[in-house]
């Protein structure tokens, strides 16, 4: 078992009394050093799916049980379809039936959809247990799993049924990165790019000239592809933690990538396609709308394309393809009286939020679609 830790990083997330820190580096999963230090309780519980937990669950319960006097474990089915309240609720029958107090500490062992749960059952029980994220997934480990947003998914839209909810620590184990299967890898990278072009030019660059590396998981680069994705979402969440303004930025290509995922059914595509091919529209409606030119929407859109992601959108709707993804679009969060909200970029490094009119959203889509 992997012990090496020397390459440790963390990153801190600054929130007051709810401030937390995110481990980065190889090894981290099977140390004892990695879980020292949080909230004391009798028990502990493991929240896993099917998939992670033959790889993940015995190590993680191995290292964290010297902390706790009993660690139970609950296996979720693995996949968007089942963030509902079904599987929800498999969660509380489990923390129900051990007789799980207030202290107990969920730890939310998988990618994004058991953070997102695990945190939202956290928040729920008991008005408030502690959690631990700890992502297994490229996406989760840069993104999801990061700023304390918690949801289960509606028919009607995504991540509609939420609390904001902090975890008490992030532990990103990059080894967990080289059973990731190829296309969830690719999911993983789109919320990668994603920072480039809302923050940091820069690091849009050293994606452009690391790509084969990060294709090719040389943890190296892996590393440095999390620990600035991490960084630069501290960096907002710690200046708005409940999406009142900055944070909405983190959701270039989101609006778009969502009407997807709703459209299609969840799962269909995964939430890293979806936003790949999201961040393409939300690039070519920036365009239109005068704020970046056809050289930054291509040099985006190869970018994404290298990374192995969908660049045009499925049709949803033979008859009305636009309408079909307005109408989705009108259901998401950021939509205020009904008033679709698009993240742009108001400029290479920067992004903004604004309206857009159906008509220019419908050139958008039309062109946009395979």
């Amino acid at each position: 078992m992997a012990q090496h830790t020397s390459s440790l990083q963390k990153v801190a997330i600054a929130l007051g009394d709810r401030s937390y820190d995110i481990h980065i580096g190889t090894g981290l999963l099977g140390s004892a050093n990695t879980w020292a230090g949080l909230p004391k309780a009798q028990a502990a519980m493991i929240v896993t799916n099917d998939t992670i937990a033959p790889l993940y669950e015995a190590q993680l319960r191995a290292a964290i049980s010297p902390h706790y006097k009993k660690v139970h474990t609950v296996v979720l089915p693995d996949g968007e379809a089942h963030k509902d309240w079904p599987t929800l609720n498999l969660i509380f029958d489990a923390l129900l039936g051990h007789g799980c107090d207030r202290k107990t500490v969920l730890f939310a062992l998988g990618g994004g959809v058991v953070g997102d749960m695990t945190g939202f059952a956290a928040a729920s029980y008991m008005r408030g247990v502690p959690f631990v994220q700890v992502p297994t997934t490229l996406l989760s480990q840069v993104d999801s799993s990061v700023g304390g947003k918690t949801a289960i998914n509606h028919p009607l839209g995504k991540n509609m049924i939420g609390a904001f909810y902090q975890p008490v620590r992030v532990v990103c184990d990059l080894d967990t990165l080289q059973t990731l299967p190829e296309r969830e890898l690719s999911a993983g990278l789109a919320e990668v790019i994603k920072y480039g072009p809302i923050a940091d030019m820069d690091f849009l660059g050293w994606i452009e000239a690391n790509m084969d590396a990060l294709m090719a998981r040389e943890p190296a680069a892996l590393a440095h592809a999390v620990q600035r994705s991490c960084e630069i979402k501290a960096w907002v969440v710690g200046q708005d933690e409940r999406e009142s303004g900055l944070r909405a930025i983190l959701n270039f290509g989101h609006t778009f990538g969502h009407a997807i995922e709703a459209g299609l059914g969840f799962g269909v595509w995964l939430h890293g396609e979806a936003v790949g091919c999201g961040m393409v529209m939300a690039a070519e409606l920036s365009k239109r709308l005068g704020k970046v030119d056809a050289a930054f929407v291509a040099r985006l859109k190869a970018l994404i394309e290298r990374a192995g992601l969908p660049v045009r959108g499925p049709v949803l709707n033979p008859a009305d393809n636009a309408l079909d993804y307005i109408e989705h679009m009108r259901l998401d969060k950021k939509a205020v009286g009904g008033d679709i909200q698009f993240v742009v970029i108001d400029g290479p490094g920067q992004a903004t939020v604004c309206g857009a009119s159906d008509a220019l959203v419908r050139e958008v889509i039309d062109g946009g679609c395979a």
